[in-house]
């Protein structure tokens, strides 16, 4: 089980589940009315019920002692119309709720999607995607079930059984009272039950949360699988934990199948005392038989709203569980109010004058969010300038933190110290969407989209329709495979875009990042997956973006180096050098050893490694 999700079954009950489904009023509010509405017209409903005994009473003690056929089809058709008045109010209910419950459930899944799109990437390295797909699917069915039914019928059945106790209590108090019998240890049993199934709830909707979670990367990773033949251990893993669900609910039906044990029989025993009580009653004259009758049949009546308890508890509990993982990640602060004003604090005065000053790192250290507060920072004091249209390639070990110094620009993650600064602003003060306007990325890995060619590639500037620029981001990238495929810019690549070779979809993040003419470029590794042909026409183009750009390229290949004006080392997390590729090449040990697998030169002392 995730980190996550053991942290939040553990805190599981420090809210009530009244307390917790209150979260829910500010998406009921709206329609507050017309689920009052419904909610009204089901209590009235409910309440026609108890008139169905008192008709009987009369038809017993009135026309069937009297021998009356005439008074026996009244009161039949009163009972006919009664029940389908009550037919007719319950599915008035129905499409009372059944629209706006689904308007609920809509709003809080859009919110959810929104509030995912603005929680920053520490929070989505630390979350399981199944955690977060069970929460924004299965949780809110959950809740809009609990709305429509269990919600409504906890106080429907609520004033039916408080109502049907007092036509019971008028009838005959005695009785009465052998009914009400039950009610203190009813009221302890529900107790314990509500603790131990909210606990169980809580295990398995986290559960299902880890299998959703298994299901997707077996589904996304189906080629690793099947080129490892890994399926039967997956397989395995899978139910493994299946079974372990499985178990949970089984927790949850003994559970449920003990309390509906006790809430049938207890109310049955008081039934059967009551109706054998009232027959010697009968029988002694101090008690009419339609009285009796409409007694059992009340009682009987009540038999629902009283046996029903057990599974709305239970509806309830499962909604109060699902509320709260809701909340978990809605309650999660998408921005870092201490980085916001570390960087009102650290305003440069003098960014006015250095309006076309290019991209700065000053001081920059940082450490991810759940590394160890005494852990070495992947970053540490980095301090880099790149001037207003230079391109600089930053080359290092692997593991040196290139990737993660490329990610603070656009702000995927928030540096620890130190500031960043486009064109003397800090980023951490910029709106995010400004931001990201003037900052396009692209990865080291290329992440398509189930959509079309066109639509993955102007996803990197949504401003640019015209289809000249399109088709000059294409041809930058040297994605001319596209005029090939049956659709051409149209094709649907299908999810992760896995239709495509690892090339084509690289090109097309390549040409993703450079469609919107961006202030800045942030190339991570972008030509990896590139034949040598491809990779030196792609260069080729790439030089006259370049040339219009800001940008900050990570290297690994002496061809993809050359583009760049400068290189940057980083070592350890610093940048220890800075200078051309010529430059380093003489005077930097481990700038060469980098360099060596391609390079080789005869100097003046000696043989050097390079071949460019």
């Amino acid at each position: 089980m995730p980190t996550t999700t053991r942290a939040t079954t553990e805190t599981t009950g420090q809210l009530s589940a009244v307390r917790t489904l209150l979260r829910l009023w500010p998406y009921v509010r709206p329609v507050r009315a017309r689920w009052a509405g419904a909610a009204f017209v089901a209590v009235l409903a409910s309440c026609l019920a108890l008139v169905f005994p008192l008709v009987l009473k009369w038809i017993v003690d009135g026309p069937v002692t009297e021998r009356d056929p005439g008074g026996v089809w009244l009161g039949a058709g009163v009972l006919l119309v009664l029940g389908s008045a009550e037919a007719l109010l319950f599915g008035l209910r129905r499409w009372l709720v059944a629209r706006p419950l689904a308007g609920v459930e809509a709003a809080l899944r859009a919110d959810l999607y929104r509030h995912l799109q603005r929680l920053p990437v520490s929070f989505h390295d630390r979350w399981a995607s199944g955690q977060l797909l069970s929460r924004g699917t299965t949780d809110l069915m959950v809740l809009r079930m609990f709305l429509a039914f269990p919600l409504t019928f906890l106080i429907v059945n609520g004033v039916t059984i408080l109502a049907g106790l007092t036509v019971l209590i008028v009838q005959d108090w005695g009785l009465g009272l052998v009914l009400l019998a039950p009610a203190v240890p009813l009221i302890a049993f529900c107790y314990r039950f509500e603790d131990g199934y909210a606990k169980a709830s809580r295990r398995a909707q986290d559960q299902v949360g880890d299998l959703t979670t298994v299901v997707e990367e077996s589904v996304l990773g189906i080629r690793v699988i099947k080129g490892f033949g890994r399926h039967r251990s997956q397989a395995r893993a899978f139910r493994d934990l299946a079974r372990t669900v499985r178990g949970t609910e089984l927790v949850k039906a003994r559970l449920l199948a003990g309390i509906l044990t006790v809430i049938t029989l207890l109310p049955e025993v008081a039934l059967g005392a009551a109706l054998v009580i009232g027959t010697i009653q009968v029988a002694d004259g101090s008690l009419s038989a339609g009285t009796l009758v409409a007694f059992l049949s009340t009682a009987l009546t009540l038999r629902w709203p009283i046996e029903s308890i057990g599974f709305l508890l239970a509806m309830s509990q499962e909604a109060a569980t699902a509320t709260r993982r809701y909340f978990e990640v809605m309650d999660s602060d998408p921005e870092d109010p201490r980085v916001l004003a570390d960087a009102d604090a650290d305003a440069d005065p003098d960014a006015d004058q250095r309006a076309d000053d290019g991209l700065r790192f000053e001081r920059v250290a940082f450490r991810y969010p759940d590394a160890a507060e005494d852990s070495t920072p992947t970053l540490a004091r980095v301090d880099l300038h790149i001037r207003s249209g230079e391109t600089m390639a930053l080359v290092g070990s692997t593991g040196s933190g290139k990737t993660t110094l490329t990610a603070l620009v656009p702000r995927l993650y928030d540096v620890t110290e130190g500031r960043i600064t486009l064109d003397g602003r800090d980023v951490t003060a910029m709106p995010r969407a400004e931001l990201r306007e003037l900052v396009s990325v692209a990865f080291e890995e290329p992440t398509l989209f189930s959509a079309s060619v066109a639509d993955n590639v102007l996803m990197g500037a949504p401003a640019a329709t015209e289809p000249a620029q399109l088709e000059q981001a294409l041809d930058v990238a040297q994605a001319h495979f596209v005029n090939r495929l049956p659709d051409g810019v149209d094709t649907e690549v299908g999810e992760q875009g896995l239709s495509l070779s690892g090339g084509q979809r690289q090109r097309l993040a390549l040409a993703r990042s450079v469609v919107g003419t961006p202030r800045f470029l942030i190339l991570d590794d972008p030509l990896s997956a590139l034949d040598v042909h491809t990779e030196a026409a792609v260069e080729a183009a790439l030089r006259r973006v370049l040339a219009d750009s800001t940008a900050l390229v990570v290297a690994h290949r002496p061809s993809t180096v050359l583009l760049a004006d400068r290189v940057a080392l980083l070592s350890e997390g610093r940048i220890t050098a800075v200078g051309t590729h010529h430059e380093l090449l003489r005077k930097n040990a481990e700038y060469r050893h980098l360099m060596s697998g391609e390079h080789t030169e005869e100097t003046g002392s000696g043989t050097e490694t390079e071949r460019v």
